[in-house]
């Protein structure tokens, strides 16, 4: 897992920063060795509450309490939750972003979900735009569900949003492709480049809902599903038992 990201290095920090400050950017394009090429539009990462899927507009509207935004970028989620009048603090591991989220008035911080030097308490972990995926893999779940213990207020709540996708691996017959001895089929290596910048590679989890619950369930919380999205994605509530 990443501490936090070296400006030098940091492609998604440095599309962000550029486009604030400009309002325009270049490609960030996403390397996968599982995947052909894809690209994120950067203004995308400023959008506004109208622009945001169903399941993240959801999200939102249960936000309730002191609210922390994991993995939050250009801060466009936190933004709409601190107009509800809820106090917010930001996270991300990327310093360039932060300091973009700070310039935008939001209480935001360089510092790692995982750090255990961070222990303050919230009422709302937010994990948008499948924000689980810091973990990784599925092994590391573990770690994520204790952080939640470490930062969760009595009856607080998590929500995250995540995709199963295992469509990718249909093949024309309608069977599923996977091979099964090489892990779960949610694990995704990713590289971002940005202009000149390439970002180290790391690992990225899209988690189907049955398998959130499982490890849930293992680690005493109760997960439930709030909104199903438009394309095998879904958001969900984990509670402490």
């Amino acid at each position: 897992m990443q501490t936090t990201t070296n400006k030098e290095k940091d492609p998604m920090g440095r599309a962000i920063f550029d486009y604030y400050h400009t309002k325009k950017a270049g490609k960030l394009r996403v390397l996968s060795s599982m995947f052909y090429e894809d690209e994120i539009p950067v203004p995308t990462l400023f959008r506004s509450i109208s622009e945001m899927p169903v399941q993240e507009q959801k999200a939102i509207e249960l936000c309730t309490g002191r609210v922390l935004d994991v993995g939050a970028g250009s801060g466009c989620h936190s933004i709409v939750i601190k107009d509800k009048g809820l106090e917010t603090v930001a996270i991300d591991i990327s310093e360039l972003s932060v300091e973009v989220m700070k310039a935008r008035g939001i209480d935001a911080r360089n510092i790692n979900f995982f750090d255990e030097t961070f222990a303050e308490k919230f009422d709302t972990i937010l994990l948008a735009m499948n924000g689980i995926g810091i973990v990784g893999k599925t092994d590391r779940l573990p770690h994520f569900f204790r952080s939640i213990k470490r930062l969760l207020a009595p009856g607080g709540q998590v929500l995250l949003d995540s995709s199963d996708i295992k469509y990718i691996f249909i093949d024309e017959d309608g069977a599923m492709d996977i091979d099964l001895a090489a892990g779960y089929y949610g694990e995704v290596d990713y590289k971002m480049r940005y202009k000149n910048i390439t970002g180290e590679p790391f690992d990225w989890l899209y988690i189907d809902f049955d398998t959130l619950s499982m490890y849930a369930e293992e680690h005493g919380f109760i997960c439930e599903k709030c909104i199903d999205g438009k394309h095998y994605d879904y958001l969900a509530r984990l509670t402490i038992k």
